[in-house]
């Protein structure tokens, strides 16, 4: 039971965590807004909820010294992949802060996208100024409030990381993986290669279309007396 709790906790973080990471990518660009700022806040903080319920469990589960070989090995080789979604974690927030603080909301920035209009309407270039001012300083609030905040998390996040590894002492090139790397990929290659080669063979071995050959037929006597109607006029001419 314990087992399957930390499994469903761990595919929740990897998910959260990837969502996360993509949303990361898009800091700084186009797509950069206010919402994509909070989108990032509430992912990291539902990262870390998982996170601090993953390393409870799985933390109670290895030591406890009455946990036979096999299910230990199945609960380190879940602490391995643990860490390595927490490593991944903590440098996407690090890759946040540095965007975040690179690509501030309340600071005006060039368009990416230049309209080309131009005019010499000074009161409606006023108006539009400091319309823009506004909306720069009501985000500016929550992006500096943010960024803030995002600090601490990434040493709450270090911090988790460090006291793993002191309440649980497991070497991640002592776990053995179950399987090959790449093994899954490599097996559905294959499946795919072999089943595209059956129905390759099977096209060969077929019977001729008739309606492809029909087709054929059909493109050949155009072909032909196009070429008939071009010696006519060639020599008329």
């Amino acid at each position: 039971m314990a087992r399957e709790e930390c499994k469903a906790l761990l595919d929740a973080l990897n998910r959260t965590t990837a969502c996360y990471h993509h949303l990361v990518l898009t800091v700084g660009g186009s797509a950069d807004s206010q919402n994509l700022r909070g989108e990032l806040q509430k992912t990291r903080q539902k990262a870390q909820e998982l996170a601090g319920a993953a390393c409870a469990r799985l933390t109670v589960a290895l030591r406890d010294r009455g946990l036979v070989a096999e299910e230990r090995s199945e609960f380190e080789r879940l602490w391995v992949a643990f860490s390595g979604c927490l490593d991944l974690l903590e440098a996407d927030m690090r890759r946040a802060l540095e965007l975040g603080t690179a690509f501030p909301l309340h600071a005006p920035r060039r368009p990416l996208v230049r309209t080309g209009v131009a005019g010499g309407s000074a009161g409606v270039a006023a108006r539009a100024l400091s319309a823009r001012s506004l909306r720069h300083e009501a985000q500016g609030d929550f992006d500096v409030a943010d960024l803030r905040e995002l600090e601490r998390e990434i040493l709450q996040v270090g911090e988790m990381i460090h006291n793993m590894e002191m309440k649980v002492n497991v070497p991640r090139w002592t776990v053995q993986a179950r399987q090959a790397a790449g093994a899954e990929l490599l097996s559905s290659a294959s499946a795919g290669a072999s089943s595209a080669g059956v129905v390759s063979v099977e096209e060969r071995a077929g019977p001729c279309d008739p309606s492809k050959a029909l087709a054929a037929t059909v493109f050949s006597a155009v072909l032909l007396a196009a070429v008939a109607l071009a010696v006519c006029v060639a020599k008329l001419s």
